[in-house]
């Protein structure tokens, strides 16, 4: 196949042609099945000024035309020339829109209900106007305070849902921009919103101290950007005074934690002329001109019918949709004028019913009073975070019934398979999790009285979600709330953004939340090669560091703080999630010289080499205090706990290779003597299969991914997991959910290991920024005949899978055009170009597994030898279950102990078939 442009797009969207700068960068994909096609120069036109580009760079290639003006359109095509001398043919036309204003230009004021009868009511607000001459472009500029969906006569000008989202609301709106040619006619126009408060007017806050933070009642801002067939511009029908509300809608009642109230007898009615200006808060008066959108918006991605109808111990009927999920039911019905109709969700189940515990203060419910007539019953201005939901009120037909699935519309881009079914789960279990709390924001959870944007959440999982999906866009959107918030509080990083807890203000955030200023633009630049994002970041990551500088002190450690630590570490009380075995003063100082090292690394990226060489020297300092305070010269850690040792590896703390060799052994003795069971919160979690990995010890990692018992990866997937849970043991073994006030079923960070997953054990990772060079360094897992990671990269698809066949692993790699891939695989070159390439080296002989001496055998020998452990177990539990429960959970496998240490106060018969059957189990390899 001749080389050919086969996509090219402007900025970070690919869902619209609106840009929201006046120059947008370009990016553009070559597909050939010429091997190592390199791009030589490029030309792109906008059709009036053609522009040569040498040089190989093709993503996010600076705008090379004049800015771009509010109202301007180009159509953008381009073409390259291979090393060789061959040109592609030019490129589609891509058609690209100014979707900004100019400065000054935005004149729309908030409007909204002005004698509303409680807080929080929705509304309908609208406005006529008359277009007295033909018109050749409208473009409708709008945003909210709060969520609205817009129409202009009567028609909705687009299917976004939960628009425009939720921004620092005082320092940053974003509009959204909007073509309505099609929808305006000369003569009379109407345009209308119905409007709802949603994050705006929501209550934030735990237990009984949840309260409104920005106002009472929502707002729309809107105005329209006419030009007439004689070319001028004239903006028309900005709100302000003219505008009406309605006193009452069909939409009565809506909240993001409550659900939405519905009646489906109203119409929009009572016009009254509007309050404007913001019904805000104390604080948060000001309105700032809004931004253009740069991020894609939520929208209806998919639906999902019913999996199952089920029957209550109460004689309810229970909608099982087979899939944890976050969005809404639509549901299609006839009924009484006036009959209530009620839905409530669950995650999941308990004694049958719906578990409606962990949604804490949430409502969650949507209620409709029915039309009389045929009705679509569908929840306008919230979302829900269930799997399953019960439907009282009416009698329905679970084949009119269908989940919507809701979240930011980004573009899928990765993927991993595996030859274990439980691992493929696991993983497809990441993206739900991922799919549902990427909705606006980046958010911890989907269905309790939460969803907030928490930091250190998002920072752990940034490298696993940059390989899902195109989140590129979403996430720097969010890094703007970020800097924003943060300069309210003198660098301090609030530890959700939009910063809503504001009892949590004051004094440096806590490690590794706070280090998202740190960490998220790091991940953008390696994973999509954005070196603009750093340049904006720069002043937030160089604030951030400066602030816990302050609190640290001069000594380079940052101690005696108050910090979340390892969250969640299963050993941590379920009351007390932050009792972590690390010692937490580890994990700030860990985090203090990590973002320090990035820090000084983005300067020199940026060609700040005097901020470069102060930061790095800081960055020293707090590495060398960090291996002086915590670390033993033999190699053991003053907080004998696994995500101290996985911190001092990975963030590259310890550089002496005997140190780090013995931190190694060290770490894969402790998750041995785990049971290879997980024993990190979320910090370490992220982190340990690499520390391990990197120390040689793969077949530990391998142990840590395959085990099922709880708490481990896999362990929710065994009790029917479809998505992450926040907890190991959010369900317990006993089918009872897990007693501890936080119980999300949906929480993305523990499955930030997939990262790992598509790295080590596909072995598909960038090399140099935005995949301009990949790594392609699978490392097989004696459990798995195969497994494959595939990533559309800023330069096209690149894939490595593998798959044993005989006596050898079989290795085959996608590299794309113009990128060159760095190999690490028995027998292949150091260094390919683009192509198909495929290797075969000889598997690794498994050692033959040794004769264990019954009683007298080491508890690590018996982990270590899954027929050795079944043996004893079982034996034990046929026996006495709950003592078999106890060595399961409270033994320490280590070295050195034999089975009789696990086994104190046993009967000598127990004790003689615990010998007889570890012999019998391992007579034979």
């Amino acid at each position: 196949m001749n080389a050919r442009i086969d996509s090219l797009r402007a900025e970070l969207r690919s869902d619209s042609p609106f840009v929201a700068t006046a120059e947008p960068r370009l990016s553009w994909i070559v597909a050939t099945d010429q091997a190592n096609w390199i791009q030589a120069r490029a030309e792109v036109t906008d059709g009036s000024d053609t522009v040569t580009l040498d040089g190989a760079d093709s993503a996010l290639v600076a705008w090379p035309f004049a800015p771009l003006e509010p109202g301007d359109r180009r159509t953008i095509r381009v073409r390259a020339q291979a090393a060789s001398g061959t040109w592609t043919d030019w490129s589609d036309g891509y058609e690209l829109a100014a979707g900004f204003l100019a400065a000054g230009e935005w004149v729309a004021q908030p409007v909204g209900l002005a004698d509303p009868a409680r807080e929080a009511m929705p509304t309908v607000v609208k406005t006529r106007f008359r277009l007295g001459r033909p018109v050749t472009r409208a473009l409708l500029f709008w945003t909210a305070l709060g969520v609205a969906e817009p129409e202009v006569n009567g028609t909705p000008v687009s299917e976004d849902v939960l628009s425009p989202g939720w921004t620092a609301y005082r320092d940053r709106l974003v509009h959204e921009t909007v073509d309505v040619t099609e929808l305006v006619r000369e003569g009379e126009n109407e345009l209308s919103a119905t409007l709802a408060g949603a994050w705006y007017t929501e209550k934030y806050g735990f237990f009984a101290f949840a309260a409104r933070l920005y106002g009472t009642q929502p707002s729309f801002l809107a105005q329209l950007r006419v030009t007439f067939d004689d070319g001028t511009t004239t903006t028309v029908a900005a709100t302000g005074d003219g505008w009406e509300a309605a006193a009452q809608c069909a939409v009565v009642d809506s909240g993001i934690y409550a659900g939405e109230h519905q009646d489906l007898r109203l119409t929009a009615a009572e016009f009254r002329p509007v309050r404007v200006g913001a019904a805000a808060l104390p604080r948060y008066e000001t309105v700032p001109v809004p931004e253009a959108r740069i991020a894609p918006p939520v929208r209806r991605i998919e639906t999902l019918p019913v999996a199952d109808v089920l029957a209550t111990p109460s004689g309810g009927t229970i909608l099982d949709f087979g899939q944890n999920l976050v969005g809404r039911l639509r549901v299609r019905l006839r009924g009484d004028a006036g009959a209530r109709v009620t839905i409530r969700h669950a995650e999941v189940l308990e004694d049958g019913e719906l578990s409606l515990r962990p949604l804490r203060n949430a409502v969650a419910t949507a209620t409709f009073d029915l039309s009389g007539g045929d009705d679509v019953l569908e929840s306008r201005f919230s979302f829900y975070g269930f799997r399953y939901a019960e439907i009282t009120g009416a009698d329905v037909d679970p084949a009119d019934v269908e989940a919507v699935v809701l979240h930011t519309d980004m573009t899928r881009t990765g993927w991993f398979s595996a030859s274990d079914p439980l691992i493929e789960r696991l993983h497809e279990n990441v993206v739900w999790g991922m799919r549902g709390n990427f909705l606006s924001i980046p958010t911890d959870c989907p269905q309790r009285d939460e969803r907030l944007g928490w930091t250190g959440d998002i920072q752990v999982f940034t490298p696993t979600a940059s390989f899902l999906y195109d989140c590129a866009g979403f996430l720097t959107s969010w890094l703007r709330d970020l800097a924003h918030e943060q300069a309210r509080d003198d660098g301090s990083v609030p530890v959700v953004v939009p910063s809503a807890l504001t009892g949590f203000a004051g004094g440096a955030s806590p490690a590794a939340w706070g280090d998202a200023a740190t960490v998220v633009p790091t991940v953008l630049h390696e994973r999509f090669g954005d070196r603009v994002v750093v340049a904006a970041q720069y002043e937030s990551m160089r604030t951030w560091v400066n602030a816990v500088g302050r609190d640290a002190g001069e000594g380079g450690l940052w101690a005696g703080r108050m910090q979340l630590g390892d969250w969640l570490d299963p050993a941590a009380p379920p009351d007390k999630p932050g009792h972590a075995k690390v010692d937490s003063d580890i994990v700030a100082s860990a985090y203090y010289a990590r973002s320090l090292r990035q820090v000084a690394d983005a300067a020199r990226l940026l060609g700040l080499e005097t901020d470069a060489a102060h930061y790095g020297t800081l960055a020293e300092r707090s590495r060398r205090a960090f291996v002086d305070e915590y670390v033993t010269p033999a190699g053991r850690m003053m907080s004998d706990a696994p995500t101290a040792y996985a911190l001092a590896l990975e963030f590259d703390l310890v550089t002496d290779p005997e140190v780090r060799a013995a931190l190694a052994d060290r770490l894969a003795a402790l998750v041995r003597e785990g049971g290879y069971r997980i024993g990190t919160g979320f910090v370490g979690t992220p982190l340990v299969a690499d520390a391990l990995t990197r120390g040689g010890h793969l077949a530990a990692a391998e142990r840590l991914l395959t085990q099922t018992e709880c708490p481990s990866w896999l362990y929710p997937v065994t009790q029917g997991a479809t998505t992450v849970w926040e907890r190991w043991d959010s369900l317990l073994p006993d089918g009872t959910v897990n007693p501890g006030e936080m119980t999300s079923f949906n929480h993305y960070a523990l499955g930030a290991v997939a990262d790992w997953l598509h790295r080590t054990v596909a072995g598909l990772a960038p090399a140099a920024p935005g995949y301009r060079r990949l790594r392609i360094a699978p490392q097989p897992l004696e459990t798995l005949s195969s497994a494959s990671a595939r990533h559309l990269t800023p330069y096209g698809e690149a894939s490595v899978s593998w798959r044993r066949d005989g006596d050898e692993i079989v290795v085959t790699a996608v590299v794309p055009a113009n990128t060159t891939a760095e190999v690490d695989v028995p027998g292949a070159p150091d260094e390919v170009g683009s192509g198909r390439h495929e290797w075969r080296f000889a598997a690794d002989a498994t050692p033959p597994r040794p004769a264990l001496d019954g009683l007298h055998a080491s508890l690590a020998d018996v982990i270590d030898d899954p027929r050795a452990y079944a043996a004893l177990v079982d034996t034990v539990a046929a026996a006495d279950p709950d003592r078999a429960e106890a060595v399961r959970a409270e033994t320490r496998w280590g070295a050195g102990r034999p089975v009789t240490t696990a086994l104190m106060f046993t009967p000598p018969d127990l004790l003689a078939a615990v010998d007889d059957a570890i012999r019998r189990a391992t007579s034979s390899a």
